[in-house]
């Protein structure tokens, strides 16, 4: 482990004894007479939707008891996310361990995504992602928007480890699960207003309105509005603002129990100024030498317009013919555009800048069988998706005059059949067995041209020279694999659960949407799929009646042909590569601890640790032309060896309500933004220290909430990129997490 300041030293000592502290918790209920779960008021603590007598999960697309289920997950209700100020769904690494969810580089609502070291964080079309997203059992392909914020939404669940068997192709890593609220059959309304630093405004509005007869119709819009964290100071516009209007709507039809039918569709509409980020170099002044006052600044001259707009469409029905057999079918239609800019080199000059277009649409269908018998319980499927993703950039060199324009599409096609059987060998035994076949066709075209000038014809310059094509290919791959699963859970008593399970992981091939065949001449074969076999064994346990929950989890994984994106200057240009460059060893532990310590007194901590190892590296020396092992030089990247988060709830009553003070601590140590280590670009360890005060009113209809995030203020990377040298502009920029913020907020229920 790598602690290297005394902060995150004595941040990671206290968030270590708070966990062991609440794992110990059986002493001090013992001596507060701890209450049992369910006595919690739920509308007044911040973990109470967590703390109930059974949280329920679909982690195996049924539900079962979290408690029960053999699979690793964290699961946090919409109202304890909000309760504790959490904006977007970026907030839950800061909970669950060995997790991280972050913005990516450069963007404002494009999602990177890591569990236990799995992930991708190059949000290129045509790249898989490492963790499947899910919006109410809709795989989300594309990352752009998918920094999804937190309103009507019911609970997400994080499934940690590979969800190949039932979620797919893109959950090697593991799966996040957002799942919204039904409609119901009661009338409930709501309005939520907050105000809070850098001039927030968040406005949030919902309904559901019972029709009669099974027919409910509502839906929900939600503004949220903010100026920079910094300014640029080219151009005087807000850098890290934010500028988002979201807004669902949904038709529920549920005339008995046996039929359930949902049409839902939702939109997002990102204007949000363009994202920068950072020089990191001592040389990031502008031409005078004035040196930036804010890790938020930027002298970039790009220009500031981005936008990106998401909607989508799904169709949902469930039909139960007899009491043990549910037949579901889930239809869907997604699509999403993205037009903005990233000025790598930050400054007025034309260095490095990278205008964008992204374009994708995706078309699924899914059928499910599920049976739910005394002793055997399954569910079976098929699966269907059809999706291209295309889009169009340019690489501005100013200092040599140059453009490398690079636009393409990829194609997939991919068909899925499932099945996970559980059965109980006895009262106390219970085995899974699982597995799921994959074919996927991948069609990808690539072009890339020279153009002498700023800009090409594509993004506005028509006087731009055409030049040298570097790339001009179509090819087609199909990649198939079948990953298994199986589980075997022992319950002593009904309150504990020991199990173990394996599974496989796998992401497809594809294409290299920057490949230049004059650099690698290889890349019009494309890029292999990557593997991942993954061993568990975990104890689950609730104890003291109930008031106290403790879940381990040891694991070990093999990673093979991981693929890896890299991009490197030359003297030219810029070098695109994804190799099948990696064989790895991953092994940790996770715990996840939750206890009522007293009738006012609850807390949530959690703790994780993994240790991540390139066993083989094997890259393209552009020198040298040949393949080269460079294993004892990289590391894993996005993935700290140590995560640590506490968060005590103390609640009373106060002015004819109840009233909950949460403060909570979050803990990451070290890590490196790319596979190469880079001193100037890598995150220290750091900690961050929030607290909510939120009172409920007696009825539950008026609801006033205070946040502090990131109350000391400190500075931490999310991201970057590394362009050094003179053609490039010295281009090492970093992009930051928010500061410190300040929010008041009002919800008024109906």
């Amino acid at each position: 482990m790598m602690i290297r300041d005394r902060n995150s030293l004595r941040a990671f000592a206290l968030a270590t004894c708070a966990v062991a502290a609440i794992c110990s918790a059986p002493a001090a209920a013992q001596t507060t007479e701890a209450v049992a779960a369910e006595a919690v008021p739920p509308a007044n603590t911040a973990e109470a939707a967590l703390i109930g007598d059974d949280i329920i999960v679909t982690a195996r697309r049924r539900g079962e008891s979290l408690q029960d289920v053999p699979i690793a997950v964290s699961v946090f209700s919409g109202e304890a996310l909000a309760n504790k100020g959490a904006v977007d769904i970026t907030a839950l690494q800061q909970q669950t361990p060995n997790l991280t969810l972050q913005i990516a580089r450069g963007s404002n609502s494009t999602l990177i995504g890591f569990i236990r070291g799995v992930g991708q964080q190059d949000p290129l079309w045509g790249f898989e992602p490492g963790v499947g997203i899910y919006l109410d059992d809709v795989f989300v392909a594309r990352p752009q928007g998918a920094v999804l914020d937190i309103f009507e939404v019911e609970r997400i669940e994080v499934l940690r480890g590979p969800q190949g068997t039932l979620y797919g192709r893109n959950t090697i890593g593991g799966a996040v699960k957002y799942v919204t609220k039904r409609l119901g059959d009661d009338f409930r309304a709501k309005v939520r207003g907050a105000y809070g630093s850098f001039d927030q405004i968040d406005l949030v509005g919902s309904v559901a309105v019972p029709i009669g007869g099974g027919l409910s119709v509502g839906g929900a819009v939600a503004m949220f509005k903010r100026d920079g964290y910094g300014k640029n100071l080219t151009t005087g516009a807000d850098h890290y603002d934010k500028d988002v209007l979201a807004a669902r709507v949904s038709l529920e039809y549920a005339p008995s129990d046996a039929l359930f039918v949902r049409l839902a569709g939702d939109m997002t509409d990102d204007e949000s100024n363009a994202r920068h980020g950072h020089r990191e170099l001592p040389n990031g002044a502008d031409a005078n030498s004035q040196p930036l006052r804010s890790k938020y600044d930027t002298r970039a001259g790009a220009g500031d317009k981005n936008n990106v707009e998401t909607r989508g469409v799904s169709l949902t029905a469930e039909f139960k013919p007899a009491d043990q057999i549910t037949l579901k079918s889930i239809t869907a239609y997604r699509e999403g555009e993205t037009d903005g800019n990233i000025d790598f080199d930050n400054t007025a000059a034309r260095a490095l800048d990278i205008p964008a277009q992204y374009r994708d649409d995706q078309f699924s269908q899914e059928l499910q069988l599920l049976f739910e018998g005394d002793r055997i319980q399954g569910v079976a499927g098929v699966y269907f998706y059809d999706g291209t993703a295309s889009g169009a950039f340019d690489t501005v060199l100013g200092n040599a005059n140059l453009t490398i324009f690079t636009t393409g599409a990829v194609k997939t096609t991919s068909y899925a059949a499932f099945g996970d059987l559980s059965f109980d060998i006895s009262d106390k035994l219970k085995a899974s067995i699982g597995g799921r076949y994959t074919s996927d066709k991948r069609e990808g075209t690539v072009f890339r041209r020279n153009f002498t000038g700023i800009r090409s014809p594509f993004f506005g310059n028509a006087a731009a020279v055409p030049g040298l094509v570097r790339s001009d290919y179509t090819n087609t791959r199909t990649d198939k694999k079948f990953t298994p699963r199986v589980s075997l859970s022992y319950q002593p008593t009904n309150d504990l659960t020991v199990y173990a399970s394996y599974g496989k992981g796998y992401k497809s091939g594809g294409f290299d949407m920057r490949g230049d065949v004059v650099f690698t001449p290889n890349t019009v074969n494309g890029y292999d799929p990557e593997t991942v076999d993954a061993y568990e064994v975990g104890v689950k346990g609730a104890f003291l009646d109930r008031s106290l929950f403790v879940n381990i989890a040891a694991f070990y994984a093999d990673y093979k042909d991981q693929q890896v994106t890299r991009q490197e200057p030359t003297a030219t240009g810029i070098a695109s590569f994804v190799d099948n460059a990696g064989d790895s060893k991953i092994y940790g532990l996770e715990i996840e601890a939750r206890a009522v310590l007293s009738d006012n007194v609850s807390a949530t901590a959690s703790f994780g640790y993994i240790n991540a190892d390139f066993k083989r590296f094997t890259t393209f020396d552009l020198a040298t032309r040949q393949p080269i092992n460079i294993q004892d030089r990289v590391v894993f990247q996005n993935t700290p060896k140590f995560s640590v988060s506490v968060a005590p709830t103390f609640q009373t009553s106060l002015a004819g309500g109840e009233i909950a003070f949460t403060p909570s601590l979050s803990f990451r140590s070290a890590y490196s933004q790319f596979e190469l280590p880079n001193p100037i670009l890598d995150q220290d360890g750091y900690e961050l220290v929030d607290a909510s005060i939120v009172w409920t009113s007696k009825d539950d209809r008026l609801q006033l909430a205070a946040h502090g995030r990131n109350l000391f203020n400190n500075r931490y990377r999310i991201g970057g990129y590394n362009f050094p040298g003179a053609l490039f502009g010295n281009s090492v920029i970093g992009f930051y997490g928010p500061p410190r913020t300040f929010t008041v907020s009002a919800e008024v229920r109906f």
